[in-house]
């Protein structure tokens, strides 16, 4: 059992240690089009999971989830949702702001929160009410103190809110539901590939093998974090899962100062500041009630 654990959090590390490190390969190719970006990894992914779906043969399950039509809608929902924050993250990085993603994907499990309890009629705890003003009261610092709101930060955490809460109530796995939400975009991502490369604009080979290979990437980029996750998340509580989350807006974020250069004035630090806390709030009372659940169900156990 402990060696499964190390196992999981092997996994969960090098999932959400690679997707905190993600900019950098899209700042490799800030000079594409975020379009054609998303356009090649939506074509790649389709091809590399599809091989991955023969090798694990799991097409069955890619079967049964295209023939129920309630399965079928929502992945066309979350392949909205998706598509969005994969276009939003790409254009932040070549737009040199990806401070505004790190604050985004800080503040998605608050937004996970409030979903929960809009949608999904969850009970919202003292704790976790008092983190999602804290984080309101941040994103508000910044977008009074600046120019604005900031968007791509909001974009990133509803869209990834809104796609982890439609995955969440749909029964499909998360390979085969990721497959199909790549398969239903494919055919206009590749169109759009081909008239790009009819009318010369394209940029696959137009800097030569090196862009075309980093480009063919962007399939592997999207599935091998998703296959780490997977096989950590099976592995580990889902406490653990919620406290290496963190690691992917860390990472985001170290990028963004240090090696990205970009501005980190007082009104970033005092929204940091609040998020910061507010995740700390909100990470102590999932523990808690993790801790007591343990606690509770040794109870049991010990009475029968």
């Amino acid at each position: 059992m402990r060696d499964e654990k190390l196992i999981g959090g092997a996994y969960a590390v090098a999932a959400f240690g690679s997707w905190g490190v993600l900019p950098l390969y899209f700042h490799v190719l800030r000079h594409v089009p975020a379009l054609e970006i998303l356009s090649h990894r939506i074509v790649w992914s389709v091809v590399l999971l599809a091989g991955l779906l023969t090798v694990l043969r799991r097409w069955q399950g890619v079967r049964a989830a295209l023939a129920d039509p309630r399965t079928r809608l929502m992945l066309m929902g979350s392949t909205l949702f998706i598509c969005v924050n994969w276009l939003t993250f790409i254009w932040a990085v070549s737009a040199e702001r990806v401070m505004e993603i790190s604050l985004g994907y800080y503040i998605n499990p608050l937004v996970n929160v409030v979903l929960g309890v809009l949608v999904l009629r969850e009970r919202l705890s003292p704790a976790q009410g008092v983190a999602v003003a804290l984080a309101t009261i941040g994103v508000a610092n910044l977008a009074f103190q600046t120019t604005g709101l900031p968007w791509p930060s909001l974009v990133v955490a509803l869209s990834f809110g809104f796609y982890g809460l439609i995955r969440k109530t749909t029964n499909v796995e998360s390979i085969e539901g990721l497959f199909l939400e790549t398969l239903f975009m494919g055919p206009f991502a590749l169109a759009f590939l081909l008239w790009i490369g009819a009318i010369g604009t394209g940029s696959f080979t137009a800097a030569g093998p090196g862009q075309a290979l980093l480009l063919v990437a962007a399939g592997l980029v999207t599935s091998l974090p998703l296959i780490w996750f997977t096989s950590g998340a099976r592995r580990i509580s889902y406490i653990a899962v919620g406290f290496f989350q963190y690691l992917a807006p860390t990472g985001h974020f170290l990028l963004a100062v240090f090696a990205f250069g970009e501005p980190f004035s007082v009104d970033h630090a005092v929204t940091f500041a609040f998020i910061w806390t507010a995740l700390a709030i909100f990470s102590a009372d999932r523990w808690r009630q993790a801790t007591r659940a343990r606690r509770e169900r040794r109870a049991g156990a010990a009475a029968e």
